[in-house]
């Protein structure tokens, strides 16, 4: 019998022009409050040094909702403005525990446009979907099914810059099963040539989405840059930027939702190297190259995965010299440039691929640290 765990499936739906002014009413109400919240609380700290609960917060949105100029925050549902204090209320946890940086102001034209309903907000009948303020059920476009007798908990609505709708149901899913327990293992070494190399030898190649569409993106950003501000044709040409990001994201989240899935399911420990992507960024040589390899995402799916089929993945520390160490005598060549792609041990003299030296090494570091 498997585990039940709690899976988001996510649809796209089409909503007519009264559910989308609803939503898009909401979407602007819920970074409202979350913007005033988070301006209240750090002028509390600032001022008083006084930190603020969530509770209090809530209250602080209750004489909003009274106020004379934010009385329209009475028209949209309430649920999402009290997701979104809660939502605040996790990034300062997460700041005061030093796992991410202070919250930030959501802007207009940057932050993800979107609204969390709990229960209380929604009515799920007969697979039809009804939100709070709504009279009419949202036409979804069920493109797989969801596990037998589901009832959501969470119903999340977005819309993304190229205009799509998705609306993403919380549901638990008694249907993941986990795979039977294996003896196999393997390194992973992350890369830009070979997307990752496997302590096997397999080499698996980078598709570089971006660069595949780089010159039809540059053509459009172009194009962009020549429309007046504030004209129906830039909001027309924004679009259409924005559908190209769409489809290089599509493209190469599918591309890692296959690999990972083979990963998981063919090894029963997967190895890895625990890289710090955000300062590997700053190389602006490098950046884009690494954005497009999206390792980040990788390694996040390998590790939810590994969760829902029981088996382990292990990072191993960044600062491991994987690449400059011999796989087979263990000498540790100091001086390697990023260059070399292939060398020779001074010690055995056993001739390594690097990345493939590397992510056997890694796997060996992995193993000795369980």
């Amino acid at each position: 019998m498997g585990d039940v765990v709690k899976r988001a499936y996510k649809y796209r739906f089409y909503p007519s022009p009264e559910q989308a002014e609803q939503l898009n009413r909401t979407f602007g109400c819920v970074r409202l409050v979350y913007n005033r919240a988070l301006e209240a609380r750090t002028r509390a700290w600032v001022v008083d040094r006084q930190r603020t609960t969530y509770v209090q917060t809530s209250a602080w949105l209750t004489e909003w909702k009274r106020a004379d100029g934010l009385a329209f925050l009475n028209e949209v549902s309430s649920v999402p403005l009290q997701q979104t204090l809660r939502h605040l209320q996790a990034a300062f946890a997460g700041f005061w525990d030093k796992r991410s940086r202070y919250p930030r102001f959501k802007a207009k034209r940057k932050s993800r446009a979107s609204a969390e309903y709990t229960r209380s907000a929604f009515r799920w009948r007969d697979n039809q979907l009804t939100l709070a303020k709504m009279d009419t059920p949202l036409t979804i476009i069920w493109s797989r099914p969801l596990p037998e007798g589901a009832q959501p908990s969470t119903v999340t609505v977005s819309r993304d810059a190229a205009g799509r709708w998705f609306v993403s149901l919380l549901v638990e899913d008694p249907t993941v099963q986990p795979l039977p327990a294996m003896d196999t293992a393997v390194g992973v070494d992350a890369g830009i040539t070979s997307l990752v190399t496997l302590s096997t030898g397999e080499k698996i190649a980078n598709p570089k989405h971006e660069r595949a569409d780089r010159r039809k993106l540059a053509r459009a950003q172009r194009e962009l840059s020549r429309k007046a501000k504030d004209s129906t044709n830039r909001v027309k040409a924004q679009l259409k930027v924005a559908r190209i990001h769409a489809r290089i994201a599509n493209r190469r989240r599918d591309h890692l939702h296959k690999l990972t899935t083979r990963l998981v399911r063919e090894n029963q420990t997967v190895v890895i190297e625990d890289l710090n992507v955000r300062t590997m960024l700053r190389n602006h040589r490098l950046a884009r190259a690494i954005s497009d390899a999206a390792w980040s995402d990788l390694r996040r799916m390998l590790e939810y995965k590994a969760a829902w089929y029981r088996r382990t993945v292990v990072a191993v520390d960044r600062w491991y010299p994987s690449s400059k160490t011999c796989s087979a005598c263990g000498r540790l060549d100091t001086s390697m440039s990023l260059s070399i792609r292939s060398w020779a041990c001074g010690g055995c003299g056993v001739i390594h691929d690097r990345d493939v030296n590397a992510a056997r090494n890694i796997l060996a570091a992995g193993l000795a640290e369980r």
